[in-house]
């Protein structure tokens, strides 16, 4: 086959490329390379500046308020409250045991205890926005699948070597010959743990090993921080804000110099004290008089001129590298209205449903149902005829917060009577799945009946 011997060519070119200290990832090195920059293939490229991408990246997290604020804004976007699933099963039944089997098991999920799937699904994104990449494992406990997460470095980054019969291992990566992924080489150590461990990988199969992330491009192993575009833009905004500070604080000293100006003292002679002078402290609405031949001057220190609106400029900047509106950063709504709001978010929103659809589902949450669903049949907790209909899911994103929800409302509605939309269609763009609404709406209706109550008429009166 020809493929196998593409990639063999492939990693033997991979031998021959340029040292690291050549390579352009201006995060990595701290400065900006201009004219002199460059970029070669984005395998070595990414496993060269991952690690120190991902450190400072998580500097700046921890560290920087505009920074959390813009990755938390991402992570609320495209998770909100939890993403949810709906069997895709052709069966209405089976469709309803699959979906309450693996409710029960996404609130146990968390190998942890601490959170559920939806707690996970945050981490993940998070994950994946700060350090490049998300790694959980999934994990066998009492016949039922959870889920640990894992920091990236404890996928042994270090390990890089050809194998027989063809396969290879890239940064902690196995490969077969034919380039899939077999199997990640995991270092068995604390996340509490200050000093990496030496003792040896152990080899996990891919099938158990969840990796979430975005390449830049092909031939790209390991993920690198979604914030490298900006980091060297973060760290100077840092120093202008001190900046900015030290000249305020600079300006706030009010100081005054008494100068003898008929020199009564003598050539060269000072005051010895203030007591020679008097009392000339300054208080709000109070007047001093000094002896004559004495005069008053103020310092004037300058403060950094258009420094304010730099800072505006460069908050653009970063929100631009984080993909996100300005507001989100920075909280400022001067001047937004209806209009320019709308305008801002809806590009934004369009980039996290990419995301949430191209990455988080096919990465993550088809695996997930598909391991939980697997394993639920195999214990005989579910009955299914056949398995391959019921490893179907959707999944069904929360309705971002609208800035006028009445008149997105009026929208659907009517594009529901003009029929260009379903009814599945609209009430999946809430967030909702349809068949749950609707039995929970004739649940709503029957028990208003049972105590007599009628909404309904209500409601139909306020619209006419």
């Amino acid at each position: 086959m020809r493929l196998p011997r593409l990639l063999s060519s492939w990693r033997g070119n991979r031998r021959a490329e340029p040292p690291a200290q050549t390579r352009s990832f201006d995060a990595q090195s701290g400065r900006r390379f201009g004219a002199r920059a460059n970029y070669a293939s984005h395998g070595p490229e990414t496993l060269a500046a991952g690690p120190t991408i991902r450190a400072r990246a998580r500097h700046a997290y921890a560290n920087n308020g505009y920074i959390r604020n813009g990755v938390n804004a991402i992570v609320a976007e495209a998770v909100g409250a939890g993403i949810e699933a709906t069997s895709a099963h052709p069966d209405l039944t089976i469709r309803a045991e699959i979906d309450s089997a693996f409710l029960d098991a996404a609130a146990r999920i968390d190998a942890e205890s601490r959170t559920d799937l939806r707690g996970l699904m945050a981490a993940a994104v998070q994950a994946e926005i700060v350090d490049g990449e998300a790694f959980f494992i999934l994990e066998d406990r009492d016949g039922r699948a959870v889920l640990r997460q894992l920091p990236a470095e404890f996928v042994d980054e270090s390990m890089t070597t050809e194998l027989s019969g063809g396969g290879y291992i890239v940064a902690g990566i196995e490969f077969s010959a034919l380039g899939e992924r077999v199997a990640y080489h995991i270092r068995p150590a604390r996340p509490t743990d200050l000093f990496p461990t030496a003792r040896e990988a152990i080899r996990v199969p891919a099938e158990d090993v969840l990796h979430i992330f975005r390449p830049l491009g092909p031939g790209q192993v390991r993920g690198v921080s979604q914030l490298a575009s900006i980091l060297l833009t973060v760290n100077e905004f840092d120093q202008l804000q001190d900046a900015l500070l030290v000249g305020a604080k600079v300006a706030a000293m009010h100081t005054g110099f008494v100068t003898d100006v008929n020199n009564l003292r003598g050539a060269g002679e000072g005051f010895s004290d203030a007591d020679a002078l008097g009392d000339i402290s300054l208080e709000p609405g109070t007047m001093r008089v000094l002896p004559g031949g004495l005069d008053v001057k103020f310092n004037t220190p300058e403060q950094a001129k258009d420094g304010i609106s730099f800072a505006k400029l460069t908050l653009g900047q970063i929100a631009a590298g984080l993909g996100v509106p300005q507001h989100l950063v920075d909280g400022d709504l001067t001047g937004a209205n209806y209009s320019s709001l709308r305008a801002g978010l809806l590009p934004f929103r369009a980039k996290v449903e990419q995301f949430v659809y191209h990455t988080l589902v096919p990465q993550f949450l088809d695996p997930v149902f598909r391991r939980v669903v697997t394993d639920e049949y195999l214990a005989g907790r579910l009955d299914l005829p056949d398995l391959t209909p019921a490893l179907r899911v959707e999944w069904l994103a929360p309705r971002p917060m609208q800035v006028d929800p009445a008149k997105d409302a009026q929208a659907v509605r009517e594009l529901l009577s003009m029929g260009l939309t379903s009814r599945r269609q609209a009430v999946a763009s809430l967030g909702w799945n349809v068949d749950r609404l609707d039995a929970e709406i004739a649940a709503d209706r029957e028990r208003e009946r049972a105590l007599g109550l009628n909404f309904t008429d209500k409601e139909s009166s306020d619209d006419e």
